[in-house]
């Protein structure tokens, strides 16, 4: 539901009628359908084995449920027991799923091998018998989520035990954590035991660190501040963090598992698992600066400004983050704004050499080797012509900063996964006229590269070799407004 204060306040015609129309569609539905179910909360309290080895799980439902699941395939491998509370009829396990004898159930009791989970896992990180990470997709089953339905969870720790889980936190709690329904891109991560961890507050949300493996306080403290300086270049976009409560989970590596790369970040990844969390790859001995000038995690924090895209519009969540990774270096003064356009030239130009023959859902979706600069760059280009239409037909008052800000009040965190048409009808939504969707009509299924050289001659910015910048074109001024932070209030 839109935030008609932060949207559409100053369209009282737009308002009323966006009013109007939520009305008639509910009524409607409500006289078709009914009155839409309750949301369920389900309640489960998680006790920790002092030597890590087990978990006990005590799971109440909101409703009689007849099946309860597990994401991971092998979780069963690693299920110790599972039973009504009650008594009575037993739990019999098919796979991943928990199928009630005797009808429903509204209590169930189970128990989980931890140590053995924690060995199945394909990545062991490096603990030494102080924590174990097992992702909750091995020991967490439950029922089905509806849309607004969430599980409470509750951990029973031992002295000297902790845990971080990737979902946000229940308020005035240290141990009680929501799970809702979310688009489950990939495995999360859980942690038990004791490992290096750390809490910043940057732009209105709380970042929690964990890292996976031994490294010294002090040396944690240091990489927790960098982490909170680069999760605070989002909000050079529109003044705040897209999620109140994040997880980031440092996993330190001597190299990289791809291609031997001894860089201070040489990976990172988002998932989107029951909350959102990111990944880092870190070489925590290298010197501090080197973390601070790489381009990584600003990317992967950027990556949170859209919700979960399928396959196809992967183009996009990519292209977007790759955009904003190099204008927010910019505007966090990283780079300076030569540099910053020199790497989008650059970028569009491998972009348009591969893969000519493909459209960008086709690199995006299809089986094809070496499209990933397609992939990149398009959707860097197609958000680089959004920005500027955007700031020249409203003469700076709307940017993608300012839509992508009403989406973060509408939208975000979202708990299902997009297309890329959705998202772009959804963003058209919030502005007066569309830019989104003519875009997407244009490019996303025609072969070859978004056409950006017009654009960039407007901007003065040279689109062969060194780049250079001329103050004297006609949209210089909007060039220099993208690479820096937005005006406050």
């Amino acid at each position: 539901m839109v935030d008609q204060q932060g949207i559409v306040a100053n369209h009282p015609e737009r308002q009323h009628n966006g009013n109007a129309l939520c009305a008639g569609v509910a009524a409607l539905g409500l006289a078709i359908l009914g009155a839409p179910a309750a949301a369920l909360e389900h309640h489960y309290t998680v006790s920790v084995a002092a030597g890590l080895e087990s978990l006990a799980v005590r799971a109440e439902f909101g409703a009689p449920v007849t099946r309860i699941r597990a994401r991971s395939g092998g979780a069963d491998d690693v299920l110790e027991a599972a039973r009504p509370c009650a008594g009575g009829a037993a739990l019999e396990v098919r796979g991943r799923r928990l199928q009630p004898v005797g009808g429903p159930v509204s209590c169930i009791e189970y128990s989980v091998d931890l140590a053995a989970a924690a060995a199945a896992e394909r990545q062991r990180h490096g603990f030494t018998g102080e924590a174990v990470v097992v992702s909750p997709a091995r020991w967490l089953w439950h029922p089905r989520l509806g849309p607004d339905d969430r599980l409470v969870v509750r951990f029973n720790l031992p002295a000297g035990v902790r845990v971080a889980v990737p979902w946000p936190p229940a308020p005035a709690t240290s141990d009680t954590y929501f799970v809702g329904p979310s688009p489950g891109s990939g495995r999360a991560q859980a942690v038990f035991g004791r490992f290096p961890a750390a809490i910043r507050t940057v732009a209105g949300a709380e970042l929690r660190v964990t890292v996976l493996g031994p490294l010294a306080p002090a040396r944690t403290e240091v990489l927790a501040d960098w982490v909170a300086a680069t999760a605070g270049h989002v909000a050079l976009a529109y003044g705040r963090f897209p999620n109140p409560a994040v997880s980031v989970y440092l996993v330190p590596v001597t190299g990289s598992p791809r291609g031997g790369d001894s860089s201070a970040v040489p990976f990172g990844r988002v998932v989107r698992d029951g909350g959102e969390s990111i990944e880092l790859l870190v070489n925590p001995g290298r010197p501090i600066e080197e973390f601070y000038a790489e381009w990584t995690p600003t990317h992967e924090f950027a990556h949170l400004m859209l919700p979960y895209l399928d396959g196809n519009g992967r183009w996009i969540s990519e292209g977007f983050a790759t955009y904003y990774q190099n204008v927010l270096l910019a505007r966090a003064g990283q780079y300076s704004e030569t540099r910053a356009w020199q790497k989008l030239v650059s970028g569009f130009e491998r972009g348009r050499r591969s893969a000519p023959w493909l459209s960008p859902n086709a690199a995006a979706g299809g089986d094809e080797r070496n499209t990933r600069m397609k992939v990149y760059w398009s959707g860097a280009a197609l958000a680089l012509l959004a920005d500027v239409e955007l700031r020249r037909r409203s003469g700076g008052a709307e940017s993608l900063d300012t839509v992508l800000g009403a989406l973060a009040d509408c939208c975000l965190p979202s708990a299902k996964t997009w297309t890329g048409l959705e998202l772009f009808r959804t963003l058209d939504g919030l502005l007066d006229a569309p830019v989104f969707v003519p875009l997407y009509r244009r490019h996303a299924d025609s072969a070859g590269f978004p056409d950006v050289d017009d654009v960039l001659e407007a901007l003065g910015v040279t689109a062969g070799g060194d780049v250079d910048l001329a103050e004297n074109a006609p949209l210089a001024s909007i060039r220099r407004q993208l690479m820096r932070p937005p005006a406050g209030p």
